[in-house]
């Protein structure tokens, strides 16, 4: 079991959200759970989103996919994501 972080900017989060919500069936599909969008304090665009995943090769695969990719960039995605696979430790 695991985390997936994502920090990215956004052009217009009213605009990009509908299109992350459209895209919840492939995150499920992938195993990602449990997501929180978030956004910082100060500027509404900067978007930071956190799931659960419980197969470490399907959200790698999920994150570097070209689907991914492409949805980000229809989304209005304008930084370069910052993806993040972290596994809880005990």
């Amino acid at each position: 079991m695991g985390m997936v972080i994502v920090h990215h900017d956004v052009k217009d989060y009213a605009a990009w959200k509908p299109a992350y919500d459209k895209h919840k069936s492939v995150r499920t599909a992938a195993g990602l759970t449990h997501d929180h969008v978030l956004q910082a304090v100060d500027n509404p665009n900067a978007v930071t989103i956190v799931m659960d995943f419980s197969d470490f090769g399907a959200a790698k695969k999920f994150a570097e996919s070209e689907d991914l990719k492409a949805v980000m960039k229809a989304a209005g995605v304008v930084s370069a994501p910052a993806i993040h696979l972290l596994k809880k430790v005990t």
